[in-house]
């Protein structure tokens, strides 16, 4: 079985263009049949559409609007933004067909335990909603060198909040970037984690550049691991290309992959 990698519009082509709708295009001409995307709520959703029709790709993913504190399951006082967030992502991932959103937690300088209250309720809202609508939402873990203060920092809570709400509808989102940094041990977090997650991203550690660039990670080990677990789902290219896009695509073709 194949690896699937689908391109992060937020973070590759941004040498090319500052466009995102300019992104789907370029991804497409560099072979990719899927996409993700962070925020594409600057544009239209019709423009969105049309430019992803256009290209004729897939798309993976979305986030929901991130508001001042990238996002609000996990902050009091916030959940009718949350709400309204969440069911804006719906709109975009539904014109987009798009079966999976991000949730973000949010950002808080001293947690204390109504934090987890609040952002256990709004997930099991969350939850709840996203199974009408046949989308699965994910949540991820960020390290604190990436963002500071973010709510959702460990794989532990992250893990607690997908058994207590026990729903297909949601999982977990691996970031191997902040896999690394937040427990590293990947091999042996990757085989306990797999079989709660929904979708994988990747980029080198700690300067977030393409796979094959120097850092911390072995990828074609990492690789071999997923391999091995039978992940059949698209891995996300969140990686900030070190010059031009389509340049930094080589290391598909050294590691052994076609898109």
């Amino acid at each position: 079985m194949g690896l699937k990698f689908c391109a992060n519009l937020s973070f590759m082509f941004q040498h090319e263009t500052p466009s995102l709708l300019e992104r789907y295009g370029l991804a497409s001409r560099a072979g990719f049949k899927a996409v993700e995307c962070a925020f594409p709520y600057d544009y239209k959703i019709d423009d969105l559409v049309k430019a992803q029709k256009n290209a004729n790709v897939e798309q993976v993913l979305v986030n929901v609007y991130p508001g001042d504190s990238l996002g609000f399951a996990a902050i009091p006082g916030k959940e009718k933004d949350f709400e309204k967030s969440l069911n804006s992502a719906i709109q975009y991932a539904k014109a987009l067909n798009c079966g999976k959103i991000h949730i973000m937690s949010g950002k808080v300088e001293e947690v204390s335990p109504i934090n987890e209250e609040v952002c256990l309720k709004n997930l099991t809202l969350a939850s709840k909603l996203l199974a009408s609508e046949n989308i699965v939402g994910l949540i991820e873990p960020i390290n604190q060198w990436s963002v500071p203060n973010y709510f959702l920092n460990n794989y532990e809570k992250a893990v607690e909040f997908i058994k207590k709400i026990d729903s297909p509808s949601l999982k977990l989102q691996l970031d191997i970037f902040h896999l690394q940094q937040i427990k590293g041990n990947l091999t042996r977090n990757i085989e306990q984690l797999l079989p709660y997650t929904g979708h994988i991203q990747i980029a080198q550690v700690p300067k977030r550049g393409e796979p094959n660039t120097p850092g911390e990670i072995n990828y074609p080990f990492v690789f071999s691991v997923l391999k091995e677990q039978n992940y059949s789902g698209f891995i996300g290219l969140e990686y900030i290309p070190a010059t031009g896009t389509v340049e930094g695509l080589n290391w598909l073709k050294e590691y052994g992959f076609t898109l």
